[in-house]
């Protein structure tokens, strides 16, 4: 089972927020041992990012760090640092998201700890890149969105610019760095030698820019804010219903035709404003107006089930309260239970991906900060009277 394909391998997780810890859950998620590594007495920014709270623990947090184990290092501290080379001396990836230099001051850059260790995989993720102008400065993922031309696409033409809501610069860019990290091991296998592997922020939103840039590069003209459209194809967007929205995917000439065919206007498909995608979109609005005319008319389920008669991809636009409801996302089972001692009906959700028709259940709640700091650091080779010392003086906790 995907479960545990990856299971003999030891992560150390370096990093906060959601990219890292994303990536790292993913490890998680396929059998890794992951080791989080937090500061004494705060942790991980987002374990203060609340509300909303489950259990009195941050929503954010527990959605970013299943199936890992917490140890609290002051890795400001030369004591804490020699701790943290000592646990990465026992890993097979350690990933971190320090400021390109930040590693290196603390002597944790890659050079040295590759040097020291040969086959670890070594993964540095950051906001701009560890080259360039900009590769020492902080990034979210809202300014990505906003430096990588993103936001300039997102929205309505003439609205102030909007952020896309989920944050997939950043979660994008754990994806890639699990994959990176994946591939580094697969290398690993065959070499014995480990890796460099780099993700950033930026150019995750470049690379979520593909096709924007493609016609760019073919036309030279910047693409405009469409709302819900897309703008190589028509009509592939939203419209108003009696009772909400439907969103109807036409992305040719065939699946025009069943949209027409659903709505009773054969004559669409005549009309030579709409007989050709290049006439569509030449003409969408008056193509959005007359579909709307139809399904304004029409409940939103109703409309979505003439269209699925006619072999037409359509949806209606649900909220999240809707879409956890729906029978088909509980038969896919991507919302698992995973309780908490005071939320026993804590849900999560799974990973999106399969091996042979079976989807990772490797479901470990979060630790508390610090819960495991004791037993990694007996399995590292310090006594109990050196951690207590080392507790006391808050390079543990």
């Amino acid at each position: 089972m995907l479960s545990d394909v990856l299971a003999g391998l030891k992560v150390v997780d370096l990093t906060q927020n959601v990219a890292g810890p994303y990536c790292t859950q993913i490890l998680g998620d396929l059998g890794a041992e992951v080791i989080k590594v937090e500061r004494p007495g705060r942790g991980d920014d987002t374990r203060d990012w609340r509300p909303p709270e489950i259990g009195g623990q941050s929503a954010t947090f527990l959605s970013l760090n299943r199936n890992k184990r917490s140890i609290a290092i002051d890795v400001g501290s030369p004591e804490g640092i020699e701790v943290l080379k000592a646990l990465i001396g026992s890993a097979d990836i350690f990933i971190h998201s320090m400021k390109p230099g930040s590693a290196e001051a603390r002597g944790l850059g890659a050079e040295v700890l590759r040097a020291a260790h040969p086959g670890l995989i070594y993964c540095a993720i950051s906001a701009f890149g560890s080259v360039g102008p900009l590769s020492r400065l902080p990034g979210y993922d809202p300014l990505m969105q906003a430096f990588t031309g993103i936001m300039s696409t997102t929205g309505h033409e003439g609205d102030d610019p909007v952020r896309v809501g989920v944050s997939l610069i950043d979660m994008g860019t754990g994806m890639w760095a699990a994959l990176g990290i994946l591939a580094a091991a697969m290398q690993r296998q065959k070499t014995g030698q480990g890796m460099l592997v780099e993700a950033s922020l930026m150019e995750t939103g470049i690379a979520w820019m593909t096709v924007f840039v493609a016609g760019y590069v073919a036309t030279q003209k910047l693409p405009r804010k469409i709302g819900s459209a897309m703008a190589m194809t028509a009509p592939y967007e939203t419209f108003r219903s009696r009772d909400g929205h439907v969103f109807i995917a036409a992305g040719n000439d065939r699946l025009f035709r069943a949209v027409a065919e659903a709505f009773g206007h054969p004559e669409w498909t005549e009309d030579e404003r709409f007989r050709t995608n290049q006439g569509r979109i030449a003409n969408r609005a008056a193509l959005h107006d007359a579909i709307e005319a139809v399904t304004s008319a029409m409940d939103a389920k109703d409309a979505v089930a003439a269209l699925r008669r006619a072999g037409a991809p359509c949806s209606e636009l649900h909220d999240l309260g809707q879409m956890m409801a729906h029978e088909q996302v509980a038969a896919s089972g991507m919302i698992a239970e995973l309780p908490l001692p005071d939320a026993p009906d804590h849900r999560v959700v799974a990973l999106p991906v399969k091996g042979d028709g079976k989807r990772p259940n490797r479901f470990v709640a979060a630790s508390g900060l610090g819960a495991d700091t004791d037993a990694i650091a007996v399995s590292l080779g310090f006594d109990e009277a050196t951690i207590g010392q080392m507790k006391a003086r808050g390079i543990l906790g």
